[in-house]
């Protein structure tokens, strides 16, 4: 049996996007809860992946990605959850974590065989993650109270199906390394 990491999706954000408005508020209500749960995992050694989209801006890295996100006016759903130095950090395009990034060989180098997924958007971005873990053979983890949503009725289904269809365990965040 391998390693646990944990995956933070799409968490260093502007929110300028079409579906903000609707996003900010679950964004808010999960952002401390996935803060915490980012702390014990820190705490208990466990190696932490951020997974984000660059939003078109392909000359940038994540420095300047994080940086822009701090300087907008949603910083403080950056601020807590920001990484430090010992986190990854891997840029994706589109959705799932996997889609044309270098994860999967990430992973296997550092001998990770289980993801606990935290993040927004439920019913996108992680759901996609989610069936992409799955059909790597990855044990996979979502707190449901770890990630944020645009539609909640797509979020309860989404979360759902990862349990049911993807085999992934849905659990609350206080149960992982508390």
């Amino acid at each position: 049996m391998g390693k646990t990491a944990l995956i933070v999706i799409d968490m260093i954000n502007t929110y300028g996007h079409q579906d903000a408005g609707l996003l900010l508020p679950s964004a808010r209500a999960m952002v401390p809860v996935a803060a915490a749960l980012l702390t014990r995992a820190r705490r208990g050694g466990v190696p932490v992946i951020y997974v984000n989209d660059n939003f078109g801006q392909w000359r940038s890295h994540h420095g300047e990605l994080l940086a822009e996100a701090l300087s907008g006016p949603h910083a403080d759903l950056v601020e807590p959850l920001r990484p430090d130095e010992d986190s990854l950090f891997v840029v994706k395009a589109r959705h799932s974590i996997f889609f044309q990034t270098p994860l999967s060989y990430l992973l296997d180098q550092e001998g990770i065989d289980h993801l606990v997924l935290c993040g927004q958007v439920t019913e996108e971005c992680v759901l996609y993650s989610a069936l992409d873990a799955h059909l790597r053979h990855l044990r996979t983890t979502v707190p449901g109270d770890a990630v944020a949503h645009i539609h909640a009725d797509l979020a309860d289904a989404a979360l759902r199906m990862m349990e049911r269809n993807m085999g992934a365990r849905v659990c609350d965040s206080a149960e992982l390394w508390s």
